[in-house]
């Protein structure tokens, strides 16, 4: 499968573009600058543009079978909405289907997994402006008639993959630790290329 990420150069899409290559896809990787991904491989394509560029991304597009989206935007600013509202049109112009999309763990009707500290001080405070962005990111996702998976991790951690870890699961789900491995959410994401488990739902990743 011809697969484009948009964000590769992030710490999820560095471990998403080598699982999808190690899964045997062919990759494009989309990011301002491409060239700090630093991985070399025969089936590796980088390509150097700004995802809030219409036209840059329409460009890109064109060939691909699947798109994954994990944009990150700092503490402001509109990247993730904007960019996927750009991507969502030109997926629909070049007929492409598939988008598997990574938001977080807390938004829409996920918010009563998390605690006090992540729903009131982290997400109602210190991040108050990137939890609204991928609100609306998820608006543009849900409502694009596209063959969506939405896929919302709690936070990240640098820890090795896990032999388990809980996916899933319901927004009533108490007992989560409300972290989960870069790696993990990598593979998660990787593994719905092949699959239509969760097809336009939105399963949250925690340990």
């Amino acid at each position: 499968m011809r697969v484009i990420i948009f964000g590769a150069t992030g710490t999820i899409g560095r471990h998403l573009c080598r699982r999808a290559l190690s899964d045997g896809h062919t990759v494009t990787a989309f990011a301002r600058r491409p060239e700090k991904l630093g991985i070399s491989h025969t089936s590796l394509q980088l390509h150097k543009g700004d995802v809030m560029d219409r036209d840059t991304v329409h460009v890109a597009m064109e060939g691909h079978d699947a798109v994954m989206v994990v944009l990150g935007g700092g503490l402001r600013g509109t990247v993730r909405s904007t960019g996927t509202r750009n991507i969502v049109e030109a997926m629909k112009w070049h007929g492409i289907k598939r988008l598997i999309c990574e938001t977080t763990l807390g938004a829409g009707d996920s918010v009563d997994n998390l605690n006090f500290y992540w729903r009131y001080v982290m997400f109602g405070f210190l991040l108050r402006g990137v939890f609204k962005d991928h609100l609306r990111q998820e608006e543009y996702v849900r409502a694009s008639g596209l063959d969506w998976t939405i896929v919302r991790p709690a936070a990240f951690v640098d820890e090795p993959a896990a032999p388990e870890y809980r996916h899933g699961f319901s927004p009533s789900e108490k007992g989560l630790s409300l972290s989960i491995a870069r790696t993990d959410v990598a593979k998660f994401m990787a593994d719905q290329l092949g699959s239509s488990m969760y097809l336009h739902q939105t399963p949250g990743l925690s340990y």
